[in-house]
């Protein structure tokens, strides 16, 4: 299923875009770390381009140099193609610790032919278990697709291709605990999951497909500096940056947009699984 959308509409999608033309795109050499997976993680192209791969002996994963607090994070992914079953490819913010903060992406791999699941969960002073799950209008292993996460003192707002898909709102005023205290890294994986990742573990991976290999480019970090943003940017904000960062909420048609996609591509959503929780849903679930 195709959908086409107007220049004019997303989250001021005009001010977002006119900032990240102007926020210069880094090299993968300079803000990230491969981490784990021996030569499984590598990145070519000057720096340009980054790639993970999975085989029967391990998967591997990057991270950023640097811990980010506020802000805009854009990340260019293109999937594992074909029979990804079993296979997880997991692009997430984190802190560290036992009451740590987490903002997910993680892609769910299937059979050929079968679509991709996008899970999304947020945590906050070590408290997850808030997801949503959603298929995409568009194949993500045969082009490059953006995936974004804004991250404000108000909400946390999941975009795809700067649709947004997802907003998880400050919801301090009812008890519940918002990631805005404890800086975080940028990390991906891509890993073996086949005890739950597909149909619950019931479709294992098949290693005859391996090695598994998905693909990252055009990383940016676009700081919110008057979030209380504790990394560094520019020294000059743009007008466009400044109308951005004082927008607390989304737009007319933005919130279209995400009607669209939870209506039509949404599968899961923990605050209306009555099965999982009998005695009522989270206090924050009054706000979405």
């Amino acid at each position: 299923m195709g959908y086409h959308y107007s220049c004019n509409g997303l989250l001021l999608l005009v001010s977002v875009l006119m900032v990240v033309a102007s926020s210069a795109v880094g090299s993968f050499y300079q803000d990230f770390d491969l981490t784990w997976g021996d030569k499984r993680a590598k990145i070519f192209n000057g720096g340009q381009l980054l790639s993970l791969s999975l085989d029967r002996v391990s998967g591997s994963g990057f991270q950023s140099k640097r811990d980010y607090l506020f802000g805009r994070i854009d990340m260019q992914l293109k999937l594992v193609a074909g029979d990804s079953a079993g296979t997880v490819t997991a692009y997430y913010l984190s802190s560290q610790g036992p009451t740590h903060d987490e903002i997910d992406f993680e892609f769910l791999g299937n059979v050929s032919g079968q679509p991709y699941i996008l899970h999304t969960n947020i945590f906050a002073q070590g408290k997850g278990n808030r997801e949503q799950q959603f298929y995409l209008w568009f194949d993500p292993t045969r082009n490059f697709h953006t995936y974004s996460v804004i991250w404000k003192p108000q909400h946390v707002i999941f975009l795809v291709d700067n649709i947004p898909i997802r907003v998880f709102k400050n919801a301090e005023s009812l008890g519940v605990p918002f990631p805005k205290n404890q800086p975080m890294k940028i990390y991906s994986s891509l890993w073996n999951a086949d005890d739950w990742a597909t149909r619950g573990g019931l479709v294992k991976t098949d290693w005859t497909k391996a090695p598994f290999t998905a693909y990252y480019r055009n990383f940016r970090a676009i700081p919110c500096n008057n979030c209380g943003s504790k990394w560094s940017s520019s020294s000059s904000v743009s007008d466009a940056q400044r109308q951005w960062q004082a927008r607390d909420e989304l737009d007319a048609t933005s919130r279209r947009r995400l009607r669209w996609v939870q209506k039509y591509f949404m599968i899961y959503n923990y605050c209306t699984d009555l099965k999982r929780f009998p005695q009522g849903f989270p206090s924050e679930c009054r706000q979405h």
